[in-house]
């Protein structure tokens, strides 16, 4: 395994550690620190990524680097999720996000226009890859599509991004020449 290949195996584990931490006080509102390591430490088990013999302090260093990031805090012995936390902890839970996809389609194209701003160049292709992994397909650069509702995550990425009015979303009838569209999707 190369250098490379070690570190982004590292980052991994470590953004799924402070993934943990964060959904675990999410869930429990305000959790004790006694209480953060055994919560995750039975949640890296269930996922299979267990550090080691020294995985308590893994826990306590990570939930201390959250707390210095401003994503939780850490007042009389209990850890609490900030704003900026909870934001962190949904655009995590969206770039896991797979949309549902009902039994019969409504004959119904979702389109996603949007138009964001070089100076939010970052969150752009954070959304960018958000439709991608939620399988959307792309028609032109600035304009998505979609046979389901997808409504409720445009909304999520509205608020949370911020881009409001950069993002636009159309319930459309008919698309022209839509077969190979039917076909992608699996429609036909």
């Amino acid at each position: 395994m190369g250098k490379l290949e070690e570190k982004s195996g590292k980052r991994v584990r470590k953004e799924n550690l402070q993934k943990i931490i964060l959904g675990t006080v999410a869930g429990a509102g305000i959790l004790a620190i006694g209480l953060v390591a055994p919560n995750v430490i039975g949640a890296m088990g269930k996922l299979g990524i267990l550090p080691n013999p020294r995985r308590k302090e893994y826990i306590s260093s990570s939930a201390s680097k959250l707390v210095k990031r401003g994503l939780m805090i850490f007042k009389d012995g209990y850890y609490q999720l900030t704003l900026e936390g909870k934001k962190i902890l949904r655009r995590w839970e969206m770039s896991d996000y797979k949309l549902k996809k009902p039994k019969r389609w409504d004959q119904k194209w979702r389109v996603i226009i949007y138009d964001i701003s070089e100076k939010k160049a970052r969150i752009r292709r954070q959304i960018l890859s958000l439709f991608h992994q939620a399988g959307l397909y792309m028609l032109q650069d600035s304009v998505w599509i979609y046979p389901y509702d997808c409504e409720d995550i445009i909304g999520l990425l509205k608020t949370d991004f911020g881009v409001g009015k950069e993002v636009l979303y159309i319930i459309a009838n008919e698309v022209e020449n839509d077969k190979y569209l039917r076909s992608h999707f699996g429609l036909l």
